[in-house]
Order: structure tokens, then C-alpha cells, then sequence
């Protein structure tokens, strides 16, 4: 028996039609006149147009604005592997932030036929399905992929397509993560080449998370990573793949709880309830807790505060400082189709990571103060957002729905692509790029 709340989920995505999107046309066409412009005869001119010259395709098609999201639904969510039908109603709902979010008008692509005997992802056969989509898309963001075949699938995509390629799963959450960290670390007095880090979940969130880290400074061999088994210490045999090897610690730790033994950060993206107070506690003092685990955190934040937690985030929204890929992803893309980016790399990640850190530590300017009362009223009441620097254990990520988040981290990520030669066109001005691609999220938010 279904709850309220199951009822009124399945009424919003049925009703008054079935799905979250729909295509609107951005041109008229009410008249003759219009019609023969949109479809023949006059369509025939920009596709002669592209013939002789293909990168015209940026000028006259909607490509430059077009993001697909693929997912063969092997690892949707926390359900697992539902397949591509299931998956779908995500997909579109990632769609749906795009939009609301970056005004980027993405497309949902759930595919079938790429799964092997097993039912899990050959990496083969969605990477040729993905690269056959270049024509149409700008970007491709790969969504809810099984590991360890989605690492395969990103690497060989971002290597044969001329788009961007963003597996979210992964990049998402260390570019958050790493922003609350950052100034989580700020507030403790420690820096990230200095403390240990102890990391829980050794899926395509955890790798990646892990990696971006030790590109932000981490030391390598500060930092220690778990799976179902354990510890993934060097000369393990067991359940191991390339992407854990290249993690393997010198390490006489096994367990979890030995692995948190002195470290200054945990990072989970695993199971509920895996953390103890005992653990927090034998960490080192004023310890900074990402305990990601949906619905239910490796460990709830007032647990982690009361055992000794300086700092505690997780992916919820009822709790401070989520770490919601919705910060991420559609400025990421923002700024990388408008420099036309043939590539997201990782000075473009690390750009994205500290954009977001640095607006949390900003002055709150009054206009922006008045729309973040209205979204988070209960926040804005305790404070939250006051100050020169309104950085707090509360506040080291910034909110969703702030206005700055999307133009901030377009415009750090499209001088970024500039300054790495992956774009083809040029930026003169950023502060009106950023100002500009503001009142474009702005308009699309009036007309919602």
C-alpha cells in the first residue's frame, strides 16, 4: 500500500501529462512564411550551410545549448539496477534542472542493449552508442552507470568526442564535497596537504572523490580508502580493480573503524549508520564529517556534533551543508558550451570546486540575502547568511538555489577552459559574462 507521499509523487509525473519535459520551438512558426523558413524549402540553406562549412552547426542549429543526459539505468539512485525504462523519470528530472537551473535545454537518452550476460554495462557497446550522438549535443552529461565499466566509458568518450563528457556520479560530488571541505578545513585551522582523510565507499563517487582530493593537494599516502571489505591496502587480492589499486594503501589498518583512527576527514559515500560516536571520537580533534549515504548518513549530524564533529555535511536537504550535485553540474556545463569547450577537464573541476567555496565565504549582498530568506527561511532567520563572511559549521557549501552559484561557477569554468586551450571561442569580459548568464537563469525562473 502506497503512502501520501508515494500518491502525490506519481500524480506530479502523471499529471496533467505523462513525464517532467516537453520541447518548445524558440522560433514562430504561426504563418506560410515562417513555416516554409522552418522547414522547406528555406531549411535547405543553413544545411547546405553546415555542408560547406560544419562548424556553421553552432550557429544555426541548437546544438551549442543541447546536453545529452545517457544512462543505461545499471545504478540509478540508491535503487540500483532498475534498467533504462526505470531510470527514466530521473533522467528527465535531471533534464528538468538543466533548464530551471542554467537554462540549458538537455534530453533524456536511457538506452538498451549495451548490457552484457550479466546484465551489467559493456562498456564497449554504450560508448559507441554515446559517440554516435555528437552531431546532435554540445555536452554529454553520463548518468547513473555501474562502476567499474563507467570509468571506461568516460575515459574513451572524453578521447573520440569533440563535446564535453561529464560523468556526474563521479565529478559531481568531489567538486561539492571538495568546496565544503575546503572551507571546513578554513574554520579548523588545518590545510588539505596536511591532514589524513579516511574514505568510505569505493564505488565511481568514491574513486573520483578520492582522486580530485589528492589533485587538490591531498597527499596520497595521507589518505585511506574502504570498501565492503575493508581497508584497500597494498597487496589486498580480494575484490580489487585497476581504479582501487591506484588507491591501495601502505596501511596496517583493515577495518573502517582503524582507518578513522587520527584522521582529520571522513568522506562517505557507502551505508547508513556505518559510523560510530566511538569512531568520531577517536579521530583527530575537530574533525570535519562528509557522510553522504542516502536517505540515511553514514552517521546523522547531530550524532557526529555531540561525539566531537567540527563540521558535518551530507546529501540531505533537511540538514546543513548539502552536498547536492545540482550546484555543479549545470554551471559546469554552462560555462563549458558557452566557450564551446571540447573537453571538461580537470583545471575546469577544480575552477568549478573553488567558485563554490569562495561564495560561501562572500558577503551576502542584500538583493541576493532577500531571495535566500524567502527559500530558506528558517536559515536565514538563525543568520545563517550575515555577515562579512558568513562562513560557519553550519554554512560551508552554499545553498541550491543561490542566485550566484550557476554564473559564479560558469564563469570560473569557462576561464578555466581558456586558460587550459579546450574552447573555440573566447570570453573578453567575465564579470559580464557572469552578470549575463545571471539574468538569463533569472529570466527563465520569471517565466516558470
Amino acid at each position: 500500500m502506497r503512502d501520501k507521499s508515494s500518491e502525490k509523487s506519481l500524480l506530479y509525473h502523471r499529471s496533467p501529462v505523462p513525464g517532467k519535459i516537453s520541447v518548445v520551438p524558440t522560433k514562430p512558426c504561426e504563418t506560410q512564411d515562417e513555416l516554409s523558413l522552418a522547414y522547406t524549402p528555406g531549411v535547405a540553406v543553413p544545411c547546405l550551410e553546415i555542408e560547406a562549412r560544419p562548424e556553421a552547426v553552432w550557429d544555426y542549429t541548437g546544438k551549442g545549448n543541447m546536453v545529452a543526459v545517457v544512462s543505461d539505468g545499471t545504478a540509478v539512485l540508491g535503487l540500483g539496477n532498475i534498467g533504462p525504462e526505470a531510470g527514466l523519470p530521473v533522467m528527465e528530472g535531471k533534464a528538468v534542472l538543466f533548464k530551471r537551473f542554467a537554462d540549458i535545454d538537455a534530453f533524456p537518452v536511457c538506452v538498451t542493449n549495451v548490457h552484457g550476460p550479466n546484465g551489467r554495462t559493456d562498456a564497449e557497446k554504450l560508448i559507441e552508442i554515446t559517440a554516435a550522438l555528437e552531431p546532435t549535443f554540445g555536452g554529454i552529461n553520463l548518468e547513473d552507470i555501474g562502476a567499474p565499466a563507467c570509468f571506461e566509458v568516460e575515459t574513451e568518450l572524453k578521447q573520440r568526442m569533440g563535446i564535453p563528457v561529464f560523468h556526474d556520479d563521479q565529478h559531481g560530488t568531489a567538486i561539492i564535497s571538495l568546496a565544503g571541505v575546503l572551507n571546513a578545513l578554513i574554520m579548523v585551522g588545518k590545510k588539505i596537504e596536511d591532514v589524513r582523510i579516511a574514505v568510505n565507499g569505493a564505488g565511481a563517487a568514491g574513486i573520483a572523490c578520492t582522486e580530485f582530493y589528492i589533485a587538490a593537494g591531498a597527499r596520497r599516502e595521507n589518505v585511506v580508502i574502504c570498501d565492503s571489505r575493508g581497508v584497500i591496502y597494498q597487496g589486498r587480492e580480494a575484490g580489487m580493480t585497476p581504479q582501487k589499486e591506484a588507491l591501495a594503501a601502505d596501511t596496517s589498518a583493515r577495518s573502517l573503524a582503524e582507518a578513522l583512527e587520527g584522521a582529520d576527514v571522513f568522506l562517505g559515500l557507502s551505508v547508513a549508520d556505518c559510523v560510530t560516536p566511538e569512531m568520531v571520537r577517536r579521530m583527530a580533534p575537530n574533525p570535519v564529517i562528509i557522510a553522504m549515504a542516502n536517505p540515511t548518513p553514514e552517521i546523522f549530524p547531530d550524532v557526529a556534533l555531540e561525539a566531537g564533529a567540527a563540521v558535518v555535511g551530507t546529501g540531505r536537504s533537511d540538514f546543513p551543508n548539502q552536498v547536492n550535485n545540482v550546484l555543479g553540474f549545470p554551471g559546469i556545463f554552462r560555462g563549458a558550451l558557452d566557450v564551446r569547450a571540447n573537453d571538461i577537464n580537470e583545471a575546469m573541476k577544480t575552477a568549478a570546486a573553488k567558485a563554490l567555496a569562495e561564495i560561501a565565504r562572500e558577503p551576502v549582498p542584500d538583493g541576493v540575502k532577500e531571495f535566500l530568506a524567502r527559500a530558506y527561511p528558517e536559515d536565514a532567520a538563525r543568520g545563517m547568511f550575515d555577515g562579512p563572511c558568513p562562513l560557519s559549521r553550519e554554512y560551508v557549501i552554499p545553498k541550491p538555489f543561490d542566485p550566484r552559484v550557476v554564473p559564479r561557477v560558469a564563469r570560473r569554468v569557462a576561464e578555466a577552459a581558456m586558460a587550459t586551450g579546450v574552447s573555440r571561442i573566447a570570453i573578453d569580459d567575465l564579470g559580464a559574462y557572469e552578470r549575463a548568464v545571471r539574468d538569463r537563469i533569472e529570466a527563465v525562473r520569471q517565466g516558470a
